[in-house]
């Protein structure tokens, strides 16, 4: 059993899942709305007995838990199969670098720290007269200019990049340090005529650049994209310098804006630090716990009200430009939840109505001592918030509270605490604390009655064989382009697939894969085959492809009679539903096409009939 076996063989689909979206029973299997896309009729399936997922509505597609970390956290595989890793309790292996890509990093680097340089000389040139008025205004001195090396970018398409090629860059390596992107005027600097704030890693090297506009250009702040030195998600802006103040007070203030964190640090405030333009981040929770377990999060009150943030369910964002990845964003269960499994003291500190932290400081720095001092914990700040705005005197908005704060309150393990809300709650709702403990409950309850998790499989033997087939013949090369990935279900033949598709030698595809796979990778090569000639090969292919669609299929086919036994329970109608009611359901799903198209599947599969018991 390698890594990636264990790490799905000690986890059960249906708990990891379940930390996203509430799961509800459906026969052997669990159903929801599917968290990719806003549905009324529940369309995604968790299988236990299978340790799988399915969407069979917009999405129409699947996987194992892998897969699924992957696409609701907008991570990469090795991303992913590192926090699985870390809730397994599996230790991965450390992951070593060759020469040539350690040297390849260093250059970047060095591209950076020639970026920032410069930045920082045009600052206090003529061209940077007006970001620096723009400094003066916001109550920045010379020292503090000088020690985070905030620079100006000139409002050119190609300046930044003549300049660090005559360094001897290559264009490449400006390109892969996120300082050149190419576009239709081909490569061009990322940051034209902006303020510049370098952007350092723990080390004190810099990894990217934050830029504000001077202008009404949008966006406001841009940031270095996804590279292989920065990575937003991951990052916390000056925490290289905020290390030791964090350490030394036992506790870390979290703000907004690089300005936040420079006007901060200023005036004293070492301990602050800023979030990458996003809501805090999983990653960013779990690198502040090693330094302290008391994290206050200073957030502005025009952004603390809004509706992303206070009712948001979703926890993959885009965040930033357009060639960002996608970022995993703690929303307020996340928060609780991470307070909750990491031991952290999260708390929320609200600023006055339309004032930035380094207002209130100058203004006056002990009324941002007291601020910080009496910051309230995520838990009593979030029901205040979500009890203020509804109407409590309204059966309709008590109802809403509970069904705004219940979630929330989901997350915590800790009996007495979670008796503790409960109570303010049913005070608050005028409901009994046995009827919310009741409605709190019932989620994990269907989870549990859906049985112990199966060990995870050493993979699907036919998506094994068919892997095997691309990379042992060549001559299936364009058939395998053609075929969709989503037909795998298994995270690791889904990766070497995708990363098949994108080099044509198998050598190339090997390197490109993260350590845990290459094993499991040497074993499709070496797996000896039934094979004589391309034309076998064709024809297994073929086969192999046409076997995991009629999967697909049958799972549509299955989970299409689960949402028809429910309609039909719903509207209290015996007998079949009528054509109209039955073509709603159909319509949406896969295998719903291939019967209005068939009159049944390719693959022999009757279009369903149900009776009201679901029989």
């Amino acid at each position: 059993m390698n890594e990636v076996e264990e790490i799905k063989s000690r986890l059960d689909i249906a708990e990891i899942i379940g930390q996203y979206v509430q799961l509800q029973k459906a026969g052997r299997t669990l159903k929801a709305p599917c968290p990719f896309h806003a549905e009324k009729t529940p369309s995604f399936v968790v299988s236990p007995e299978r340790q799988s997922w399915h969407c069979f509505g917009a999405c129409s597609t699947g996987g194992d838990v892998i897969s699924f970390v992957m696409k609701r956290e907008g991570m990469e595989f090795p991303e992913a199969l590192r926090m699985l890793a870390e809730k397994a309790g599996v230790q991965l292996r450390e992951r070593r670098s060759s020469p040539e890509q350690d040297k390849a990093r260093q250059r970047l680097y060095a591209a950076n720290e020639a970026a920032a340089g410069w930045y920082h000389q045009l600052l206090a040139g003529d061209a940077g007269r007006e970001a620096r008025d723009y400094l003066q205004r916001r109550g920045l001195d010379s020292e503090t200019i000088e020690a985070f090396k905030l620079g100006f970018s000139l409002d050119d398409w190609h300046a930044a990049g003549e300049h660090l090629t005559t360094l001897g860059f290559s264009e490449r390596e400006l390109l892969g340090a996120g300082l050149l992107v190419e576009g239709e005027r081909g490569a061009h600097d990322r940051f034209r005529g902006r303020l510049v704030f370098p952007i350092w890693d723990i080390k004190g090297r810099v990894a990217g650049f934050g830029a504000r506009a001077m202008d009404d250009s949008q966006p406001k702040y841009l940031n270095t994209a996804q590279t292989p030195l920065f990575d937003k998600g991951g990052t916390l802006y000056a925490l290289d310098r905020a290390q030791e103040a964090i350490r030394a007070e036992s506790r870390a203030v979290v703000v907004e804006g690089y300005m936040d964190v420079i006007a901060a640090h200023q005036h004293g405030f070492r301990n602050v630090i800023a979030q990458m333009g996003t809501a805090l981040t999983d990653r960013q929770v779990r690198i502040l716990k090693r330094y302290t377990t008391d994290v206050v999060l200073a957030l502005d009150s025009d952004q603390a009200g809004t509706q992303a943030m206070i009712r948001g369910h979703d926890v993959v964002i885009e965040a930033g430009g357009e060639d960002d990845r996608p970022v995993a964003v703690v929303n307020w269960r996340g928060l609780v939840t991470y307070q909750e499994a990491a031991s952290v003291e999260l708390r929320v500190a609200v600023l006055p109505e339309g004032k930035d932290p380094d207002d209130v400081i100058r203004a006056d720095a002990d009324s941002w001592r007291a601020l910080i001092a009496d910051a309230r914990p995520v838990l009593d700040y979030r029901l205040d918030a979500a009890s203020s705005a509804v109407d409590l005197d309204n059966p309709r908005g008590r109802s809403e509270l509970v069904r705004d704060f219940l979630p929330l309150l989901g997350a915590v393990t800790d009996p007495v605490v979670r008796a503790h809300y409960l109570q303010r709650l049913s005070r608050l709702s005028q409901t009994g604390e046995e009827e919310l403990s009741a409605l709190l409950t019932r989620p994990q309850r269907a989870a549990k009655s859906a049985g112990a998790p199966q060990l995870a499989a050493k993979g699907d033997p036919r998506e094994e064989f068919t892997l095997s087939l691309l990379l042992q013949h060549n001559s299936l090369r364009g058939d395998g382009l053609n075929m969709p990935e989503t037909l795998f279900w298994d995270a690791q033949t889904r990766q070497i697939l995708v990363l098949w598709k994108q080099h044509t030698e198998v050598n190339a595809v090997k390197d490109a894969l993260p350590p845990e796979l290459k094993g499991y990778f040497e074993r499709l090569i070496l797996r000896r085959l039934p094979i004589s000639d391309a034309k076998e090969a064709a024809e297994a292919f073929a086969d192999c492809q046409q076997k995991l669609k009629e999967r697909r299929l049958r799972a549509e086919k299955q989970a299409m009679a689960s949402q028809i036994a429910d309609l039909q329970d719903q509207i209290g109608v015996s007998g079949l539903l009528d054509t109209s009611e039955q073509h709603v359901i159909e319509r949406d799903t896969e295998i719903g096409k291939e019967i209005h198209r068939h009159g049944r599947s390719d693959d022999g599969v009757e279009p369903v009939e149900t009776s009201v018991n679901g029989n």
